[in-house]
């Protein structure tokens, strides 16, 4: 048993030291200014993930490829930055103004730019987080193109097998695809990555899109074809980082005109001096939670409260969404639209306008003055949730004047991995433990696991660790957390960051109320010790509904009875 013990603590510890020596050549790199990703500069990088085998990235370290891996990767980057020579990691630097048409990835927030065929511009608004994340990704992208052409080049000239040849010719044809063609060239594809026909059929369309039905084809040739070129004829792969991008990071500047913008409209609106309650959540569910009942009474009756937000969650239901936002509207929210970069949108909901009140309640005893006013941000990004709650926080400067923010109480609300349970699990954390450092987070979460028990869904309570990025655990890491003393019932990417900025403001600028109530709590997206529930394994579909909804009415049951 003891060595049993010994044998598994060290493949943590193996694994942890992998994601440290991860992050500490990124940040070398960053600071070189560029590297070879499958040259001697990326080849700690290659190493540390094939030694770290993150769970989302599977069989990475195989011979054969790793589909679901690869598609996960593929939605959050570019399309067509497989095709791509150069990468080249910039600030925001002026191309929303040209004539580039912006390429934003399905799953990530965030504007690219194809230069030119060999090209591919990447924009970051978003910190450090973001870059570890894309570098994570490109790196098991580049691990996965060298795969391919190992197993279809032949010789030192270029030589390449039948099978290569084969899908040359099918991603080259002209005139679409027959069905016949498409499972000719999947054959000889099944061959080339190492996979069976049939998993290839299976995860076929997950790749297609509506302009490109044969786009899996395309990129497995355009990632052999990119790592041949570099085996062959040495024409080497680089990402460069921008110098403007090495200058300003870190230096909160979208950030600070994100908040600052906000800010001045509720400065406009004569809300700043009003009790204001900041969530982090989604841009539907408090919308939702408050003003369906006001448009859709006739809904409620038939399907009851979960049905409907269920309707509501469907994209499909456009009308149904356009009633609750018109009511939202015409009783005190307002919409602030991003431009600063930060991919963060803001609802700001003016309570002294609403007609009933929430679920029914009666404001009659307060003064307009006196009621909240409640501030919705998007999900942040990792450090991100530092650099816009900082900002958020700080006084307002007007008319030569700083004003202080009449913060009464913060909740952030978001999907995390669960280590004991399964997917719309709910977990409400009493300490955040920031990965990789001694810094812990333990705080007086004003949300409780009593208030959430008796719905039908299990709830956990516990130590949160907020990763480096989700991208990089593995099992060993996470096993040794949950089996620790440590009593850490699951992981996400934003808790210490959002605490360290709320601490900061309270405790130490004296921005806000030291008493400002903090409340915490996340709904399992994944759980990354069960194999084949990591992330890549697919999204929560209306499993989520549920927990989402839960979680929001008892934040604003707390807000409203404040």
């Amino acid at each position: 048993m003891a060595i049993s013990k010994l044998q598994g603590r060290t493949r943590a510890q193996e694994s942890s030291g992998a994601i440290e020596r991860m992050y500490i050549t990124m940040r070398h790199l960053f600071n070189r200014g560029f590297y070879k990703p499958m040259g001697v500069s990326g080849e700690t990088l290659r190493e540390s993930l094939l030694t770290l085998r993150p769970e989302i990235y599977g069989s990475v370290a195989d011979d054969k490829a790793e589909l679901e891996g690869l598609l996960y990767v593929i939605d959050r980057l570019p399309r067509g930055i497989e095709e791509c020579r150069f990468i080249n990691l910039t600030s925001d630097e002026g191309y929303g103004n040209s004539h580039f048409k912006p390429i934003v990835p399905p799953k990530r927030r965030r504007n690219c730019y194809r230069i030119d065929d060999e090209q591919m511009n990447i924009e970051i608004t978003r910190g450090r987080s973001e870059i570890y994340d894309i570098l994570t990704h490109l790196t098991f992208m580049f691990i996965e193109s060298e795969k391919i052409m190992k197993r279809v080049v032949i010789d030192e000239d270029g030589s390449v097998t039948r099978d290569w040849q084969k899908l040359e010719a099918a991603v080259y044809q002209k005139e679409e695809l027959t069905q016949a063609q498409r499972e000719v060239a999947l054959t000889h594809t099944a061959s080339i990555l190492g996979r069976t026909f049939q998993e290839l059929t299976m995860i076929y369309p997950k790749f297609s899109t509506s302009e490109n039905q044969d786009r899996f084809l395309k990129l497995i040739y355009s990632l052999g074809k990119m790592a041949i070129q570099e085996a062959v004829k040495n024409d080497k792969r680089i990402i460069t980082f921008s110098p403007v991008l090495r200058e300003r990071l870190g230096h909160h500047i979208h950030g600070e005109i994100w908040a600052n913008h906000i800010k001045a409209h509720l400065q406009k609106k004569g809300l700043l001096n009003r009790p204001i309650h900041v969530i982090s959540a989604n841009m539907h569910s408090v919308m939702n939670t408050v003003f369906a009942p006001v448009a859709l009474k006739q809904e409620l009756k038939k399907k009851g409260e979960l049905g409907v937000y269920e309707d509501l969650s469907n994209s499909a239901n456009g009308p149904l969404r356009n009633k609750v936002t018109k009511a939202a509207l015409e009783q005190g929210m307002f919409f602030i639209e991003d431009t600063s970069g930060t991919n963060i949108d803001v609802q700001v909901f003016d309570t002294a306008k609403l007609e009933q009140g929430f679920k029914n309640q009666s404001f009659n005893s307060l003064e307009d003055k006196d009621k909240p006013v409640i501030i919705v941000m998007d999900y942040a990004f990792g450090e991100q949730a530092y650099e816009t709650m900082d900002e958020l926080l700080k006084p307002f400067a007007y008319e030569e004047k700083e004003i202080k923010i009449n913060v009464k109480s913060i909740s952030i609300m978001g999907k995390a991995g669960i280590l004991e349970g399964g997917k719309g699990d709910i977990m409400i954390p009493d300490a955040h433990l920031f990965e990789g450092t001694a810094d812990n987070y333990p705080f007086d979460n004003k949300l409780k696991k009593s208030d959430l028990e008796g719905y039908g869904i299990n709830v956990v309570d516990g130590a949160m660790i907020t990763v480096l990025g989700t991208s990089l655990q593995n099992k060993d890491i996470l096993r040794f957390f949950h089996d620790s003393t440590w009593n850490v019932c699951g992981l996400e990417m934003e808790g210490a960051h959002y605490h360290k900025a709320i601490q900061a403001a309270s405790k130490l600028r004296g921005s806000i109320s030291e008493h400002v109530k903090v409340r915490y709590a996340y709904y399992a997206s994944d759980n990354p010790l069960e194999t084949g529930s990591t992330l890549a394994s697919g999204g929560l579909g209306t499993s989520g509904v549920k927990p989402t909804y839960l979680i929001t009415e008892k934040i604003l049951e707390q807000i409203f009875n404040s």
